[in-house]
């Protein structure tokens, strides 16, 4: 196998391991199957696992690993090809119908950071990248829309300030528009 398709483990011998030496291959389903007490969990989790976490660990900043503490470094001479990993615990599950892989491995929270930051919003309708605009651009967009072009200029929406808001609606109006959208309905 080429190197950059496998995770190499020379020398393992966390737990009962006897310098055991395994290529997996990367981006595949690998199970590991065996007798009670064989090896898998201290190969997998105790070994592999301990140190894809311990590198990752290594990788932030002295700020971040002062809140995580010292991780020790498995039995091995080395290990090649390992990624940041994760591991679900055999004995961990949930028990609630709710959990998915994403919540019970605490992942669910950084997939969605991520998407939120790399990602790439579309509109649902026309599917055109939304980008953010400057009041200027938006002005410029809507003043560029011919004549009698209907459209609704949405705002943000009043908050921590309860009562009524007539004088608003009223100023609203002498500027010549003529639809609300209050609460999600709109109004004439």
């Amino acid at each position: 196998m080429p190197q950059h398709d496998r995770i190499s483990v020379r020398g393992a011998r966390e737990h009962n391991l006897k310098n055991i030496d395994v290529d997996i291959p990367r981006d595949k389903l690998v199970v590991l199957t065996g007798l009670s007490g064989s090896g898998k969990s201290s190969l997998a989790f105790d070994t592999i696992f301990a140190e894809g976490q311990r590198r990752y660990v290594e990788s932030l900043s002295a700020y971040a690993r002062q809140f995580l503490g010292q991780m020790e470094k498995p039995d091995i001479d080395h290990i090649d090809g390992l990624s940041p990993a994760i591991s679900i615990d055999q004995k961990g599950t949930s028990r609630n119908p709710r959990s998915t892989v994403g919540t019970v491995t605490e992942i669910y929270d950084y997939l969605r950071l991520l998407f939120a930051r790399i990602g790439h919003p579309h509109c649902p309708i026309c599917d055109r990248p939304i980008v953010a605009q400057s009041v200027q651009q938006m002005a410029e967009q809507v003043l560029a829309l011919p004549d009698g072009t209907r459209l609704m200029v949405l705002g943000p929406v009043i908050r921590d300030r309860k009562g009524e808001h007539q004088g608003i609606l009223e100023e609203m109006r002498r500027q010549g528009f003529v639809r609300v959208r209050v609460d999600g309905d709109v109004h004439d």
